[in-house]
């Protein structure tokens, strides 16, 4: 996920000299700094002192002792953080920095690694609307962002676009088997399936219309694609995406330590 913002921020316009990346390995070093001409540093505490912003990009894990091992560093409210790790509260990042660090709690989803990711973002209280500003602006290099009004959104934000594209992915290989079933050849067939749900999506958001009415347009009354709309009604479709949602949302709630 760092290095699709990486790569995102880059195609927007910042210039290599102006990022910089973390990791203790020094194969990952040496591989990012060729691939993205970024600095690639060994050590948090150096990329602390001379950094405005501060992407963690850890597993959950990892946030509470890499933040621990900064404890030493005296720049540590200066700069603004922002974590993608996954399920770790404000709370829980405030716990290991100074009382006043302005914090951005993010989740971006996988489809970052091609610049379509769909992201929201939370701020602790002294994250000013400047520092949501430019965190938006950080997370729209790879695809849309939207800024929740609390925090206690991102629970359901994780259950719907931060789990959704597994949902997709199994609506396709589903649609994609279901054409080969009809005789279709397997590469055609996931092909088609995978454009399909591309073009379908593209729809939805380019011409700013609900889905229903979209599905309405190409649905005639007693034609192909109404026959296939009732199956899909009556196998439950619209229940299990909601069960699944609301499953992945009560897990996040788990994760996080959070009451439901």
């Amino acid at each position: 996920m760092a290095e699709a913002l990486i790569g995102g921020l880059l195609a927007s316009g910042a210039r290599a000299d102006q990022l910089c990346a973390v990791d203790p390995d020094p194969e990952r070093r040496e591989f990012i700094a060729a691939r993205h001409g970024v600095r690639a540093l060994s050590e948090a505490a150096e990329a602390v002192r001379g950094s405005d912003v501060l992407l963690l990009a850890v597993k959950p894990n990892v946030v509470a002792p890499a933040l621990q091992a900064l404890s030493g560093e005296p720049e540590l409210a200066r700069p603004l953080w922002i974590s993608i790790a996954a399920g770790v509260s404000l709370r829980a990042l405030a716990a290991n920095l100074p009382p006043e660090a302005r914090l951005i709690r993010a989740m971006p989803n996988t489809a970052a690694r091609v610049g379509a990711a769909a992201t929201a973002i939370c701020a602790n209280p002294h994250a000013g609307p400047e520092d949501v500003a430019l965190a938006r602006e950080l997370f729209e290099s790879v695809g849309t962002c939207w800024a929740a009004p609390s925090e206690a959104s991102m629970d359901a934000v994780t259950g719907l676009s931060g789990s959704g594209p597994a949902y997709v992915f199994v609506f396709l290989e589903a649609l994609g088997d279901a054409g080969v079933r009809m005789g279709l050849p397997p590469e055609a067939a996931h092909q088609l399936a995978a454009q399909t749900v591309l073009g379908a999506a593209r729809l939805a958001i380019e011409e700013g219309v609900p889905p229903a009415t979209l599905k309405e347009q190409v649905s005639s009354p007693g034609g192909t694609t109404v026959a296939g709309l009732e199956r899909l009604e009556a196998a439950g479709l619209r229940a299990a995406v909601d069960a699944a949602v609301e499953a992945a949302t009560r897990r996040a709630h788990e994760l996080g330590g959070d009451e439901p």
